[in-house]
């Protein structure tokens, strides 16, 4: 039951769904039942979209409910990237983002996701929106060097690099690679980082990448001190965003700005001020942003 309440609590507090909450709450029990009659469900998602999901996919079921799941983050997506950008998802899961990037924005996306079974819905959601020209998927982990490391099974969103040998977590080997190796002759406009505790070493990897100027803007979930110091460095502030107004401005404090699930690091504001500014609208549940 307590799952069942987090989640309504989530979608009436949801930017988008709660303007809207009968109707979210419809597509929420809609779901439940449409998803155990069939194992993957095919949904037409915004802007012509499609994801497909199975019951229990916290993610791109958050899509499904609320439009977007991640709505200040997805939002900052489809405002700043145009046709020709290159977006970098590391840690892409099933793909909600890099379906975001490449079907909605015609951008071209790089996923990279260690979990075969998830790097297999993911090619699913690529394939479903008829982008394998512009998505390109790798099976690997990102870090700080070549090698293989252990990786969870089985949890969703959490899947992560297991980092301690004495963890008892279920996990499998996988490849790992370093985010500049991946690069090689590519210049991402944005990157997100989405790892479970491991960014730091993704960012170890990607030094050569942070410097490289046509690199505008990075989401990041998990922040510390040492990883602020790594993109100040390179040139990058923590910045909010808000997609009803398209206000983008530089913030102070720890963690992500209110209503971010990652935190939003930009290098040239007044730049990104006009990608945003100057963005085609999107409509998503019935909202015009």
């Amino acid at each position: 039951m307590a799952p069942v309440i987090s989640t309504l609590r989530y979608i009436g507090r949801h930017p988008l769904a709660s303007r809207q909450p009968l109707r979210a709450y419809w597509r929420y029990a809609r779901w439940q039942i449409e998803s155990r009659l069939r194992r993957e469900v095919e949904v037409n998602w915004i802007c012509g979209a499609k994801l497909i999901a199975t019951n229990g996919m916290t993610g791109a079921t958050g899509n499904i409910y609320c439009g977007l799941h991640e709505f200040a983050d997805m939002a900052f997506l489809l405002h700043i990237l145009r046709p020709g950008d290159l977006f970098v998802d590391v840690g892409a899961n099933v793909g909600s983002f890099t379906v975001l990037a490449s079907a909605v924005r015609g951008a071209r996306s790089l996923a990279l996701e260690p979990d075969p079974c998830t790097a297999a819905h993911l090619r699913r959601n690529i394939a479903a929106n008829a982008i394998g020209d512009l998505a390109k998927v790798i099976e690997s982990a990102v870090g700080a060097e070549r090698g293989q490391v252990r990786f969870t099974i089985g949890r969703d969103t959490t899947n992560q690099v297991i980092v301690n040998a004495d963890e008892q977590l279920e996990g499998r080997e996988v490849d790992i690679q370093p985010l500049d190796d991946l690069l090689q002759g590519e210049h991402p406009l944005l990157i997100k980082i989405d790892v479970e505790g491991y960014e730091a070493n993704v960012l170890v990897g990607a030094q050569r990448v942070l410097d490289e100027l046509p690199l505008q803007a990075v989401l990041i979930e998990t922040v510390d001190a040492a990883i602020l110091r790594v993109l100040q460095r390179a040139g990058f502030r923590k910045a909010s965003y808000a997609p009803f107004t398209r206000c983008l401005r530089w913030v102070d404090g720890d963690g992500p700005a209110a209503g971010a699930a990652n935190t939003l690091f930009v290098r040239n504001l007044e730049f990104c001020r006009d990608r945003v500014a100057t963005a085609p609208w999107a409509d998503v549940l019935g909202e015009r942003f």
